[in-house]
């Protein structure tokens, strides 16, 4: 399949990948011609191939426009619309799409108008949209015949559920496209990459799968050798997981230098953090912090956050094991960061997709409430012609009828809450997680400030986790985390607000509360989670570190409080880890006690009584 290499890069680095190969089609030579409607197939043709001959050829239509058929001139607008999103006005190209969507008759240009809309507004974040007119083009799918029309939407509809973490639906799609295209081809070479990818993502691929080969030869042999390395990207990542790092980094290598001429920077910084995680595995130190440096370089320029996420563990683990803490720490921190923006990214993306699913649930239920109703105003006309006992009879299973959509929608109603409960907690600890502890905390600060009250803050990290989880596993580590949030939990109050701010930290502020009530609490906690016995191991000591930061000292502002309390727990790891640290608003003087060392307690005449309900939360 001939292509210019210079346009299909320019696509690749400027444009969402899939907006370039869902709308591209085989290219062949077309001769000149005047007729209208070969000068739009050829249009079509080139589009993705030869974009400057492609521009001048609608120029040359929209000139002799008033010569073309109405069909021919909705072809033509969708085209100009096309060339404004691959342009990058991306605000012109949505009003544009949505005009088509609405007013043309034509269903495959209105199919093909959708896709190109889902695909801007998912590249653009705008996910809730992007699921709503997704909703609406598969429900015409059924009544368009047009083989590229109904690929062009599927592969936006199984590459969209894929992000979103809904792979049966989307390996359903990919299954259609593979279907529609019996003989081969670029559009079952994509077809059949989603399914790899989507059946990777979802954790049930096999050591002897025979289909990401399959699809790795109907690639090749088309020519679509983008697509095919991102199948061995997969098949790498898959190979790593399995312990088999050689044959991973063989892989990548083999396919790295064309990864990285073909300008497509997302795959080039997912092949970089590969390479970092299997040298790591490799124990060939150099590499890995070379490759995982590469993806840093790539990663923050253009917001890639899994492989970001990647690379700084990495290199946090590689400053770790050469002894710089210090260094180490700061990964650390950017581990977390980029690793929270990539799971809230992907939490953007699922909880999109579940609102667009509840509000087409919804709609169904009215529907079908309308219709019942409508049911009632017939039969009651029926009614008047009938005698009382067949009218109490109809009347009777009328209110059952109005019974059963009051139960569905009351049924709806719990499902929605539901998942709006599930949306604020963590789903390991059941505890508030990050985005949901924030509000509430600067919720409670916000009044603290208005009644002149005191609050702390208190930072907890467990002490030498990844050594739990790399020793015991992550089975372990789950329980370990579990049973420290109960152990923090018998001793809160029900005003106190706790939740989990990463992977192994938690975070609790103290309402009305003196720098002295928190020392002790936190004293408390730290002695009672030593303590506690381990069920999976008896050589498993548990151990955290806490940081303080008070509302005296550093206001009322969450932000200060949290860098505070976090410089006072970087002090506490610093110092031997197991201890409580109090951050003061002077760096140098800070007030520190740790479970090794000993602190004068204040008497019970000295010691103020906190006004929360000492009923644990």
């Amino acid at each position: 399949m001939p292509m210019i290499g210079k346009t299909r890069r320019k696509c690749w680095a400027e444009v969402a990948l899939l907006f370039c190969l869902l709308e591209g089609v085989a290219f062949a030579a077309m001769p000149e011609s005047s007729n209208p409607s070969e000068l739009l197939a050829r249009a079509d043709a080139i589009k993705t191939v030869d974009n400057s001959a492609f521009t001048k050829l609608l120029e040359q239509l929209d000139k002799n426009s008033s010569s073309l058929s109405d069909d021919q001139k909705w072809n033509l607008r969708y085209l100009e619309a096309w060339e404004v999103a691959y342009s990058g006005e991306v605000v012109k190209a949505k009003s544009l799409l949505e005009a088509i969507i609405k007013q043309t008759p034509d269903n495959a240009i209105r199919l093909h108008a959708t896709a190109a809309l889902v695909n801007i507004l998912g590249f653009g974040h705008h996910y809730e949209e992007a699921f709503a007119e997704l909703d609406q083009g598969l429900d015409s799918l059924p009544k368009v015949t047009d083989k590229n029309a109904r690929f062009h939407l599927m592969g936006e509809a199984s590459q969209l559920l894929i992000d979103a973490g809904q792979y049966d639906l989307a390996t359903g799609y990919a299954d259609q496209i593979v279907a529609d295209y019996p003989n081969g081809g670029r559009n079952r070479c994509i077809g059949m990459y989603m399914k790899v990818h989507a059946r990777f993502l979802g954790g049930r691929m096999q050591a002897q799968d025979p289909l990401p080969q399959q699809a790795l030869e109907t690639c090749v042999k088309v020519g679509e050798n983008l697509v095919a390395d991102g199948i061995r990207r997969d098949l790498a990542n898959f190979a790593i997981q399995q312990g088999r790092t050689s044959e991973a980094i063989r892989l990548l290598e083999s396919s790295y230098s064309n990864v990285v001429a073909y300008h497509y920077l997302e795959l080039t910084s997912e092949y970089d953090a590969l390479l970092a995680e299997g040298y790591w595995k490799a124990n060939d130190i150099a590499r890995a912090e070379k490759f995982a440096l590469d993806t840093v370089d790539i990663a923050t320029k253009s917001d890639f956050t899994q492989p970001l996420s990647t690379a700084y563990e990495l290199l946090y683990q590689i400053d770790q094991q050469q002894g710089d803490l210090r260094e180490a720490l700061a990964y650390h921190e950017k581990y977390m960061e980029a690793s929270k923006g990539h799971l809230d990214e992907l939490r953007e993306k699922a909880l999109a997709y579940q609102i667009v699913k509840q509000q087409v649930d919804a709609k169904k239920v009215q529907v079908d409430e309308l219709n019942k109703q409508n049911q009632i105003l017939q039969l009651q006309h029926a009614l008047e012609h009938k005698a009382v006992e067949t009218s109490r009879l109809y009347i009777a299973l009328l209110l059952t009828v109005l019974a059963s959509i009051g139960l569905w929608l009351y049924r709806l109603k719990r499902s929605q809450l539901r998942f709006m409960r599930l949306a604020r907690r963590d789903g390991l600890t059941g505890i508030f997680n990050r985005q949901h502890f924030v509000d509430e905390a600067e919720q409670a600060l916000r009044y603290a400030a208005k009644s002149m009250r005191g609050a702390c803050l208190i930072l907890i990290d467990m002490d030498h986790f990844k050594l739990v989880n790399d020793t015991h596993g992550h089975i372990v580590g789950d329980h370990v985390l579990k049973r420290a949030v109960a152990v923090c939990q018998g001793h809160l109050h029900s005003c106190d607000v706790f939740g989990r701010l990463g992977g192994e930290e938690f975070g609790i502020l103290l309402p009305e509360c003196t720098p002295v009530q928190a020392l002790d609490r936190a004293e408390q906690i730290r002695s009672a989670i030593n303590a506690t016995p381990s069920e999976e191991s008896r050589d498993l000591t548990i151990s955290a570190s806490f940081g303080i930061a008070s509302t005296e000292q550093h206001g009322y502002e969450l932000r200060k409080l949290l860098a505070a309390a976090d410089d006072a727990l970087y002090r506490a790891k610093r110092d031997g880890r197991n201890r409580v640290v109090m951050s003061q608003a002077d760096d140098d003087s800070a007030s520190t006690h740790a479970s090794q060392g000993s602190r004068q307690p204040m008497s019970n005449s000295a010691r103020p009584e906190a006004t929360c309900s000492d009923t644990a939360s």
